[in-house]
């Protein structure tokens, strides 16, 4: 007999220990049934359940279990990344409450900890979403970096390289100066800051007396200024261009080209161009032949490359100098007020600095083509449509993608170098030894690179890496491609247009039909959730004071297609009064001598949605 009171707490929980024990929620490939596939978003294992989790495995059960309904095999595929970055940074945090530095145990080792970490605390995201009530089929989860997604990645590596479609260049990366590594866009964060623009004179070659002037926020990379840009259509600067001017502290002489970058309208309509350090600069740079100055090191100290008085001084340090420096030389205009954003690590928390040095790169043009067809032509639909035009607007303005990090927590590459640096890309140390051997005439050394590939590199290979590729397997053959992805809009970019162009490359065939981008979960008067407003709404509390049922229920009730969701407990509140009604009804059946069916299969009810 049913008890009295619904306690959900219990109930779910037996009732989702029964359905896993039963492998209720397993696929089947030998069956004869229509397949659907979905592809778990690998949550990081480093992570915990959150409301933008909760909503999007909401949405992905609720597709998996009616399919399941309708009499489809169903694969709903697990797994984990290992979030390079993320990982290697709450490790390193551990040792260093020990007074341990990794580079004191040196790299073997510090992996070792992370994976004795990883055994130890890396299931709590699995664990929450089974509180989550997700149903995927867990004895198939997969990690990024375990064994066969490994070789996937460095097979996938390795056959691009050898196309051109993996390089060595040096461009400009997004560097953490505290965490020593380049950085993807998504791990920078735009801080609304207070700061200053200050207005220097740069004398004119040909006539000391006469000075063009130029704003910059950024004073300790002038250092490094190989130029200054004006707008062509500049009055002010028509009978300047193509002359030279003089960089103060410095004494190197500098053109003045036309470019259109420079906004007449913005300062002084002169900027001061920095290739080595400011990623528009850059691109100015290579339009005019502009040199490329690197005058910081890898802790944003400036180096050898600048006058020997700021040689040594923190990037921060040298501003103030440069500054009075100018002043004192009657080169210093006048400072303005202004409020601008500054990017951040996410993890470290510093300034990020646009740092040239030398990294690896895909090239995501030729990539990007195929999958840019691919949605024009509809083989793949974004829903909501209007999505499309986020996903256009990138991939018809990409640029080659920088893939390699300064971590030792990842997929190292699989290139070795020789005595004279003569790179061997290999997937394996024995094919780079034997092709070093080839190349040398005789037996030689070879020195692995260090760096690690992008989270999102391996990310890229989820469809088709967990099914077992590259072996030809049963799953890869039944379940690739998948029907839908569900994702939020924030990784357009970085993972659902990398699965486009990696899965048409390999597999020939777009990794899903369908792009479901799904809302974002706000407080209960529509604003962001964030720990600095306090309006953050933990899913497992919600649990717990609700039931699982009642917030899968809101969400899923709530998830129209293009609007946010305005989540108030009292919403769950109301439907955990709802699930509780349903529980009476059951039991008021079971007064009225209903009987239980003793024939009852457990894989039956997860067949209900």
């Amino acid at each position: 007999m049913l008890g009295k009171t619904f306690d959900a707490a219990a109930v779910e929980r037996t009732h989702y220990e029964n359905w896993e024990k039963a492998g209720a929620f397993a696929a089947d490939p030998s069956s004869n049934k229509v397949p659907y596939t979905i592809m778990m978003p690998p949550p990081n294992v480093t992570g915990s359940l959150h409301m933008g989790h909760a909503l999007t495995f909401t949405i992905q059960d609720v597709l998996v279990r009616y399919k399941r309904k309708k009499g489809q095999d169903t694969l709903w595929q697990p797994g984990t990344d290992h979030a390079g970055i993320a990982t290697q940074s709450v490790v390193e945090r551990q040792l260093a409450a020990k007074q341990i530095d990794r580079r004191d145990i040196g790299r073997d080792a510090f992996v070792e900890k992370i994976w004795e970490w990883k055994a130890e605390s890396g299931g709590t995201i699995t664990n929450q979403l089974r509180a989550l009530g997700a149903s995927p089929d867990w004895p198939r989860e997969r990690f990024t970096m375990d064994d066969g997604c490994s070789e996937a990645v460095a097979k996938v590596f390795v056959e691009l390289h050898k196309k051109g479609l993996i390089y060595k260049d040096k461009r400009l990366v997004n560097w953490d100066p505290k965490l020593h590594t380049a950085i993807s866009d998504l791990e920078v964060q735009q801080v609304e800051s207070k700061g200053h623009l200050w207005y220097f004179r740069y004398p004119l070659e040909d006539d000391p007396s006469r000075h063009i002037v130029v704003a910059t926020t950024r004073p300790e990379t002038m250092l490094g200024d190989s130029g200054i840009a004006v707008h062509p259509d500049d009055e002010r600067y028509k009978d300047l261009v193509g002359k030279f001017a003089i960089l103060p502290l410095v004494g190197r002489r500098i053109p003045i080209v036309a470019d259109e970058y420079s906004d007449p309208e913005k300062g002084s309509g002169a900027v001061k161009m920095t290739p080595a350090h400011d990623f528009n600069d850059f691109e100015v740079g290579r339009r005019h032949n502009l040199g490329q100055i690197n005058i910081f090191d890898s802790h944003a100290r400036i180096n050898e490359n600048a006058p020997e008085a700021y040689q040594g001084l923190d990037r921060f340090d040298a501003r103030k100098k440069i500054i009075a420096d100018m002043e004192e030389a009657g080169l210093l205009e006048q400072i303005e007020d202004i409020q601008h954003t500054v990017p951040h690590g996410d993890r470290s928390g510093v300034e990020i600095e646009p740092w040239l040095t030398d990294q690896w790169y895909c090239d995501a043009e030729t990539l990007a083509k195929p999958a840019i067809e691919a949605v024009e032509t509809g083989k793949t639909q974004f829903v909501p449509k209007s999505w499309e035009n986020t996903y256009f607007d990138w991939m018809r303005n990409i640029q080659p993608w920088c893939i390699s990090r300064q971590l030792w927590w990842g997929h190292q590459i699989p290139a070795w170098y020789g005595p004279d640096g003569t790179i061997f890309v290999e997937e394996s140390e024995e094919a780079a030894q034997a092709a070093a051997d080839a190349h040398y005439g005789a037996a030689s050394e070879i020195a692995r690179d260090e760096d690690v590939l992008d989270t999102w590199f391996s990310s890229a290979l989820w469809p088709f890496s967990t099914l077992g590729w590259p072996e030809q397997t049963p799953e890869l053959n039944r379940y690739y491609p998948g029907d839908v992805l569900v994702t939020g809009f924030d990784i357009i970019f970085f993972w659902v247009a990398r699965m486009m162009m990696m899965g048409i490359h390999f597999m020939g065939e777009v990794p899903f039909s369908t792009v479901y981008i799904h809302a974002l979960v706000r407080d209960q008067h529509g604003a962001k959730m964030s720990k600095s407003k306090g309006n953050v709404m933990d899913p497992l509390d919600l649990i717990e004071k609700f039931g699982t049922d009642a917030l899968r229920f809101t969400l899923a009730a709530m998830a129209a297609q293009g609007r946010d969701i305005k989540l108030a407990e009292s919403r769950i509140e109301g439907y955990r009064n709802f699930t509780t009604k349903l529980w009476n009804a059951a039991r008021y059946a079971e007064m009225n001598e209903c009987q239980w069916d003793a024939s009852f299969d457990p894989k039956a009810a997860t067949q209900t949605v």
